[in-house]
């Protein structure tokens, strides 16, 4: 009976674990209505990259982390483009209070980034981001493939090489 009892709790176990990561390995983004940092109104249902991958980075106006990646990754995001095709979509979560400055201080600091406001934190909620700079990536197809918080120096780097292994179809790490 011990044994029939042990196969079927490491076969609940291993059920449970193969649905963890293919729930997590295939997972879409919900479709939440947003607006851009022009004002237009904005789905992002509708966030697609021609069947390349995309970052997608939630940040605010008074996170020096958020900015400090998003100037970083300024620097080398022409050369990734012309790389790997890569889009990056920043998703302000500003308050409707300060979410007007949100895109003259992306322009000021030469963002090529496409600026979504997110000022009712819908998606941010939508997405569990709970601590930022909340950085994902989704692959060609649109599903959510890693993600990772915070951001320290040479940070970069190991977002470009995951972009890279999404590209080659290669598994990226979770740490």
């Amino acid at each position: 009976m011990k044994i029939i009892s042990m196969i079927i709790l490491v076969l609940l176990i291993g059920m449970s674990v193969y649905s963890q990561n293919e729930e997590k390995k295939g997972r879409k983004l919900p479709s939440i209505n947003l607006r851009t940092a022009g004002g237009d109104p904005f789905n992002t249902a509708d966030i697609s990259n021609d069947g390349k991958p995309i970052i997608l980075s939630f940040w605010a106006l008074w996170c020096k982390p958020c900015i400090k990646e998003l100037n970083t990754i300024a620097d080398e995001y022409i050369d990734w483009q012309e790389e790997t095709g890569v889009k990056l979509i920043a998703v302000s979560i500003d308050d409707a209070r300060s979410s007007s400055n949100v895109k003259s201080f992306a322009d000021g600091n030469d963002w090529d980034y496409e600026i979504l406001l997110d000022v009712n934190g819908d998606f941010k909620r939508a997405m569990n981001v709970n601590m930022i700079p909340h950085t994902f990536i989704l692959d060609g197809d649109g599903n959510i493939v890693w993600q990772h918080t915070s951001f320290s120096e040479g940070g970069e780097l190991q977002l470009i090489e995951n972009v890279r292994k999404v590209i080659a179809g290669q598994q990226i790490d979770e740490h």
